[in-house]
C-alpha cells in the first residue's frame, strides 16, 4: 500500500470536493480517498500495484477537475495559485458583464437590418467564453449520472441561446433571448468570483502561521557560535537563545533560566519560569535571561508545525454545508429535463396546426425558460452580499455563504478566556500592606524596585504607580522569580513568597493574603524591604468591560454559553464566575480545544468558537464557524470565518443576529425562485405560456430577489430585534 496526496483545483463548492471522492473511492485500487476542500487537495491510500498516481491524475480529470504532484506545495505557492484563480474568475465576469450591457442595450433600444446576427455574434462569445466551465462540470456530473447547480445554469443559458439561434436563422422577427442567457452566465460567473475569493482567503491562515517561526538558530558547533538558518537545525543540536530572541525549535534547556513568553502558543498572558531541564516550544519568546538549548523536535515535528497540520485537517473537516438551491437542484433538474421532453413530445404527437413540432419546440424551450436558474443562483449570494455588507457596518467581517448560514443556525458559543474574555494584559487589582506600610508606600516601593525589569508584571506594578519612583541599585533580575535590588541603603525584594523565604524573609504575615488572591485566581508578587515581609500586590488579567452584557444577551437569544481555556482552574472559574458562564474546561492545550471543539460539533450542536490567539486558530478552524477577535493575532482573523473588527465581544450577539436575519432573507428569496417555477412551470407546459412571458417570469422572479435582498440592508442586527 502507499499513500499520495494531489494538489486539486478547479473546486468551487462542497458538492465538487464530494464528487471528486466518490470518484476517486470509486477507482480501482484505491482503499480510500479523502478530499480536503479548504485546502484544495486529497489524500489517497492505494494499492501500488493495482494503480498508479498517473491513473488517480486521470480519474480526477475524468471527473471534471485539475490534480497534480507534488500536493505540499509551500503556502506561498498556494496564495498565488489561488490569486491566479481569482483573477481569471474576475475577467470571466467582467467581461460578461460588458458584453450583457451591449446585448441589452441592442435587444432594448434599438432596431436595424442585421440586429439578429449582431445579437448572435455577442451571445456566442458569452456562451463561449463564460460557458464553458459551466458545460465542463455539467458534462462530467451527467457522465456521473449526477445534477449540481452547474447543470441548471448550462440548460437554463442553453435554452434560451439555441432558442434564439434557431429563430434568427429560421424565423426572423421573433423575440430572441440572447440578453438572458448572456446574464444568466454573468450573475452566476459572478457569484462564482466572490466564493472563490473568499474560500481562498482561508489559506493565509497557514502563510501567517509559518511566518511566525524563526528563520535563523545560533548553533553551537565545536563550542563557536554559528549563525544558521533553522531548516539546517537537527535533533540534539545545541543552540543559543539571547533575552528577546525567538527559540528556534522545540527543545528541552540545557543550561540557564529565563520567563518565557508562550503567549503565541497557549494564550497565556504571563511569561512562564523555564530552567535547566525544562522543555520550551520553539518560536516562543526568551524574555529574560540566556538559555543554552538542545533541539528534541525540528521541522515537520515542531509544535508550531503540528498547529499549522491541525488548522489544515480541521478545515478540511467542516460539515459539508449543502445550500438549499443545491439540494433542491438534484430533483428540480431532473425533472424539468423530462417534464420538456415530454412536453415537446406530447406536443408535437398531438398537436394541431400546419406547424405542431414548431409548437412543441416553443412549448418545451418555455418550460425550460422558466426554470432557468438566474434567481436561484443569486437568492444567496445577493443575500449574503447585503448582509455581509450590513455586517461590515456593525465591525463584522464575514467571509462567505457558509458562516452566514452556520450562524443563522448557532445554538452553542465557545470563548477562549485570554485576550478574548479578558484584556489580554495583566493588571493591579489589589495592593495589601502589612505591618503598618501604607498602599501607596507598598506600590511606590515595588514600582522603584521593578523599574529596571522588562517582565510583564513588573511594567504593570510600574503602569499602576502614578508617582515618582526611586532608583534602585545593585539591581539583579531572577527569572521566573522576582527582582533584587538596594534602595535607599535596604535590600529589596519584589517576587514570588517562595524567593522571600529564600532570603530569610518572614512571610508568616503575607501567606493568608497570598492564599486568599490565588484562590481568586490573581498571580501574585510578594514585597519585602530590609528583611521584613511589608505587603503584597495581586495582578489579574482582567475580565473585558462588556463581557458579562455579551454572556447574557447570548443566552438570551437562546444559546449556550461556554468557556475554554490553557489557564489553570481557579483562575478559569474566577473569570467565568464573573462574566456569568457555568460551563468551564480550562487547563485545555491546543491540540486539545481543537478536539474540545470537535466533541461538541459531533455531538449535534453548531457551534461558534471565539478566540484571538496562535493557539486558538486549530479550533477556530474546526468549529462550525470560527470569530476571531480583530485585536488578536492575524492567524486567528485567518483561521475564523467572521472577524469582530472592533474587538468589541458585544459583537458576537450582532454576528449572530445578522446570521438569523440573513439565513431568513435566503430562505425568502428561494421561495420566490421556486414560486414563480411552481406556478408557471404547468403552465408553460399546458401550452399557456410563450418563450417571452417565460423568460419575463424569470425575470420578475429575479427581481423579486434582488428586492427582498435590499430589504436587508435597513434591518436591525441589535440583539433582541
Amino acid at each position: 500500500m502507499a499513500t499520495v496526496r494531489l494538489a486539486l483545483s478547479g473546486m468551487h463548492c462542497a458538492n465538487c470536493a464530494a464528487s471528486i471522492e466518490k470518484a476517486l473511492n470509486d477507482a480501482g485500487g484505491v482503499q480510500s480517498a479523502r478530499v480536503n476542500f479548504g485546502d484544495e487537495s486529497a489524500a489517497i491510500d492505494y494499492d501500488d500495484a493495482a494503480t498508479s498516481v498517473e491513473a488517480l491524475i486521470d480519474v480526477v480529470a475524468q471527473a471534471g477537475y485539475r490534480a497534480s504532484l507534488p500536493a505540499d506545495l509551500d503556502a506561498e505557492k498556494q496564495e498565488l495559485k489561488r490569486t491566479r484563480e481569482i483573477a481569471s474568475q474576475r475577467r470571466l465576469f467582467i467581461t460578461g458583464a460588458v458584453l450583457s450591457a451591449v446585448i441589452i442595450a441592442l435587444s432594448m433600444f434599438m432596431d436595424f437590418a442585421g440586429r439578429g446576427i449582431v445579437l448572435l455574434l455577442l451571445g456566442t462569445v458569452v456562451q463561449v467564453v463564460l460557458g464553458a466551465q459551466f458545460y465542463r462540470n455539467s458534462y462530467a456530473a451527467l457522465r456521473r449520472l449526477t445534477t449540481n447547480m452547474d447543470v441548471l445554469v448550462a440548460l437554463g443559458s442553453s435554452a434560451a441561446y439555441l432558442y434564439s439561434v434557431a429563430v434568427v436563422l429560421i424565423a426572423p422577427g421573433r423575440p430572441v433571448y440572447f440578453d438572458t442567457a448572456a446574464m444568466i452566465l454573468t450573475f452566476i460567473s459572478l457569484g462564482r468570483f466572490l466564493e472563490l475569493r473568499a474560500r481562498g482567503q482561508t489559506s493565509a491562515a497557514l502563510v501567517a502561521l509559518l511566518d511566525l517561526a524563526p528563520k535563523t538558530a545560533n548553533l553551537l558547533r565545536e563550542g563557536e557560535e554559528v549563525r544558521v538558518p533553522v531548516e539546517d537545525l537537527a535533533v540534539d543540536d545545541e543552540f543559543i537563545v539571547r533575552p528577546g530572541e525567538q527559540i528556534a525549535t522545540d527543545g528541552v534547556i540545557v543550561s540557564g533560566a529565563s520567563a518565557i513568553d508562550e503567549s503565541m502558543i497557549t494564550g497565556e498572558s504571563v511569561p512562564v519560569a523555564r530552567t535547566e531541564g525544562d522543555e520550551v516550544i520553539g518560536a516562543t519568546i526568551n524574555r529574560e535571561g540566556a538559555l543554552r538549548v538542545k533541539a528534541t523536535r525540528v521541522g515537520s515535528e515542531t509544535a508550531l508545525r503540528q498547529i499549522v497540520g491541525l488548522v489544515k485537517q480541521a478545515q478540511g473537516s467542516k460539515p459539508a454545508i449543502q445550500r438549499l438551491a443545491d439540494q433542491a437542484a438534484a430533483i428540480f433538474v431532473p425533472s424539468i429535463i423530462a417534464l420538456a421532453v415530454v412536453t415537446f413530445l406530447l406536443w408535437g404527437v398531438l398537436g394541431q396546426g400546419d406547424a405542431p413540432w414548431t409548437s412543441a419546440m416553443l412549448h418545451a424551450t418555455a418550460v425550460l425558460l422558466i426554470a432557468c436558474p438566474c434567481a436561484l443562483g443569486l437568492a444567496t449570494p445577493t443575500a449574503v452580499m447585503v448582509g455581509t455588507g450590513l455586517g461590515a457596518r456593525h465591525g463584522i467581517l464575514v467571509r462567505d455563504a457558509a458562516a452566514i448560514e452556520v450562524l443563522g443556525r448557532l445554538d452553542t458559543v465557545v470563548l477562549d478566556k485570554t485576550g478574548t474574555l479578558t484584556q489580554g494584559a495583566v493588571r493591579v487589582t489589589d495592593i495589601i500592606p502589612v505591618g503598618g506600610m501604607s498602599e501607596d508606600d507598598v506600590l511606590r516601593l515595588a514600582a522603584s524596585a521593578e523599574g529596571p525589569s522588562e517582565h510583564p508584571l513588573a511594567r504593570a506594578i510600574v503602569a499602576a504607580h502614578e508617582g515618582p519612583t526611586g532608583s534602585p541599585d545593585e539591581f539583579t533580575a531572577i527569572p521566573g522569580r522576582g527582582v533584587e535590588c538596594r534602595l535607599d541603603g535596604q535590600t529589596v525584594l519584589v517576587g514570588t513568597v517562595g524567593l522571600l523565604e529564600e532570603r530569610g524573609v518572614d512571610v508568616g504575615d503575607l501567606e493568608a493574603e497570598r492564599t486568599r488572591l490565588q484562590g481568586e485566581g490573581k498571580t501574585v508578587s510578594a514585597v519585602a524591604v530590609g528583611g521584613k515581609g511589608v505587603g503584597v500586590i495581586g495582578l489579574l488579567d482582567t475580565l473585558r468591560p462588556e463581557a458579562a452584557e455579551t454572556i447574557r444577551q447570548l443566552k438570551d437569544l437562546g444559546l449556550s454559553v461556554m468557556m475554554i481555556t490553557g489557564d489553570n482552574e481557579t483562575t478559569a472559574r474566577a473569570i467565568a464566575a464573573e462574566a456569568g458562564i457555568e460551563e468551564v474546561l480550562a487547563e485545555v492545550a491546543p491540540a486539545d480545544k481543537e478536539r474540545e471543539i470537535a466533541r461538541l460539533s459531533e455531538s449535534g450542536r453548531t457551534v461558534a468558537m471565539v478566540g484571538d490567539g496562535i493557539n486558538d486558530a486549530p479550533a477556530l478552524a474546526r468549529a462550525d464557524v470560527g470569530i476571531a477577535i480583530g485585536t488578536g493575532t492575524d492567524v486567528a482573523m485567518q483561521a475564523g470565518e467572521v472577524t469582530l473588527v472592533s474587538g468589541d465581544l458585544r459583537g458576537i450577539v450582532r454576528a449572530a443576529v445578522l446570521g438569523r436575519k440573513t439565513l431568513a432573507h435566503i430562505r425568502q428569496n428561494l421561495f420566490f425562485a421556486f414560486g414563480y417555477n411552481v406556478a408557471a412551470i404547468p403552465l408553460a407546459a399546458a401550452g399557456l405560456l410563450s418563450p417571452a412571458i417565460a423568460a419575463g417570469a424569470m425575470a420578475a422572479s429575479s427581481v423579486s430577489v434582488v428586492t427582498n435582498s435590499l430589504r436587508l440592508r435597513g434591518t436591525r442586527i441589535d440583539a433582541g430585534r
